[in-house]
């Protein structure tokens, strides 16, 4: 296989990747909380992890993917005082929470199609893992690193901290939390205002709500991912991504969660990416400075001068280190665009050339090499796209005239062209075909939709003329446990 070597945001330095089981992976990354349509800034830890995913699959290694969708538990701001954010977008429109988790799942899954995101191994819903979270939340009060207070449970970081370092990940000292947190002592039914919520007890108008020993209530955001990961990937596995916003508070508490219910830590490498600025600011929801990802693609947004391809979109993502800072502008977009379109073209020009007796003016082998180890040096997208690059200036020059290949030189660089372009980096080649797939599949879930909102308004008129017309334009759809999925006869 070949090696990869990995930042490790624990210990703060690039490792040579050595996964517990010999070929096999665990990777757990966080995935949405889906309150509303995914932004841009959502795509980059999506494709982050994607192209890690992919590239552990082509060296070899068996990946079990696991993302999480959180639908419980996620208050506003990222505290634990405040109204639950899915909770609150159902008050809001009148709906159930669970219709509208079902609503933006689609919806996010479907941005992920169209930028070419490989589905998870596994994907995961916090509420369907209650159960496993109040356990949890035992054996941390069992093993003293939690207490209770009017029916919440709240995570002793003090208490933690005087055997164990909380804030390894994020650098954070426990000094610093006090002092920036001393101005809300005796606002809260905390210990201390950095203690975290691990089980709360539900207000008379909270919707969602479960039956435990403390009370009637509701998990902490922290503690879903904790026990998703391990559930699904051991109590120790290899890698745990997200976003680097995620390292503090969400991926600490993680830590001391493991380490207060398992007395050990349970991820041995940490990956984050870094985030889309717009203007040098976060792109996010709470700042109300975010695109959406139909926005781009339909440029349906004042800050765009136009639609935007989904392929460029993860090319625009791709040609920043996942560690940098990428600044969102339609002249990155553009230009991405216009090397999109230089790549796929001498693709297609890779397949028309004909061999000659030798190669001249490129070393297919060595080129080869480079690639790989931008790759394996910590997922170099930029040096390996660089590198993709120097071969569409070859295959131009061979068309051209100006350059010659073998036989065997072809062979070889159309094959590492289409393993480094499609397989590798997860670009394709958007035809009108596939713009006609997307569109087929929201009018699908549309009808669908609808015919969900009539059943539940008991019109079952409606609700059977519209499966019936379904079927007899040769649609058959499937209900899940997830919602529905179609194909066609």
């Amino acid at each position: 296989m070949e090696k990869l070597f990995i930042y490790n945001t624990s210990s703060r330095k690039k490792e040579e990747f050595r996964p517990i089981v010999e070929d096999h992976v665990g990777l757990y990354v966080c995935g949405p909380t889906v309150y509303g349509d995914a932004h841009v800034g959502h795509a980059r830890p999506a494709i982050t992890f994607d192209l890690l995913f992919r590239f552990l699959t082509y060296i070899g290694y068996k990946v079990r993917y696991v993302r999480n969708i959180t639908d419980v538990g996620h208050l506003e701001n990222d505290a634990d005082e405040g109204e639950d954010k899915i909770a609150k977008k159902a008050r809001i429109e009148e709906l159930e929470p669970m219709e509208v988790v079902q609503y933006y799942t689609n919806r996010y899954r479907k941005n992920m199609r169209q930028l070419n995101v490989l589905p998870p191994s596994i994907e995961p819903h916090a509420s369907g893992h209650i159960i496993e979270q109040q356990a949890m939340v035992s054996k941390i009060l069992e093993n003293g690193y939690a207490y209770q207070v009017n029916g919440s449970v709240y995570f002793d970081v003090e208490k933690y901290n005087q055997k164990h370092n909380y804030g390894k990940l994020s650098g954070r000292i426990l000094e610093d939390l006090y002092n920036n947190t001393r101005g809300l002592d005796g606002q809260s039914e905390k210990k201390n205002a950095f203690d975290f919520a691990l089980w709360k007890k539900a207000s008379p108008q909270h919707i969602m709500r479960w039956p435990s020993e403390w009370s009637d209530g509701f998990p902490g955001w922290h503690l879903e991912c904790s026990v998703m990961s391990t559930k699904y990937l051991g109590e120790i596995f290899d890698i745990h991504g997200g976003g680097l916003d995620l390292m503090f508070p969400h991926h600490e508490c993680e830590i001391a969660q493991s380490v207060a219910a398992n007395g050990k830590e349970s991820v041995n490498y940490w990956m984050h990416n870094n985030l889309i600025t717009i203007d040098g600011q976060k792109m996010g929801k709470s700042l109300g400075n975010f695109i959406t990802l139909d926005e781009l693609h339909s440029g349906a947004h004042q800050a765009l001068e136009k639609a935007y391809n989904p392929m460029a979109v993860r090319l625009f993502i791709l040609q920043a280190h996942y560690r940098n800072p990428l600044d969102f502008s339609n002249e990155a977009l553009q230009a991405a665009e216009k090397g999109l379109e230089r790549l796929f073209n001498a693709i297609k020009t890779l397949h028309k050339i004909t061999e000659s007796e030798s190669t001249t003016g490129f070393e297919i082998k060595e080129w080869r090499t480079k690639c790989f180890n931008a790759m394996s040096d910590d997922l170099n997208t930029p040096i390996l796209i660089a590198h993709i690059f120097d071969a569409v200036k070859f295959i131009n020059s061979i068309a051209g005239g100006s350059a010659t290949i073998s036989y065997e030189d072809l062979i070889l660089l159309r094959k590492l062209m289409n393993d480094l372009v499609f397989t590798i980096l997860g670009l394709e080649i958007v035809t009108e075909n596939n713009k006609s797939d997307d569109k087929l599949d929201d009018v699908v879930h549309l009808l669908l939709s609808l015919r969900h909102e009539a059943k539940e308004n008991k019109d079952w008129a409606l609700a059977d003329k519209i499966r019936d017309e379904l079927q007899n334009k040769g649609f058959v759809i499937k209900y899940t446990k997830d919602g529905f999925e179609w194909s066609l006869k």
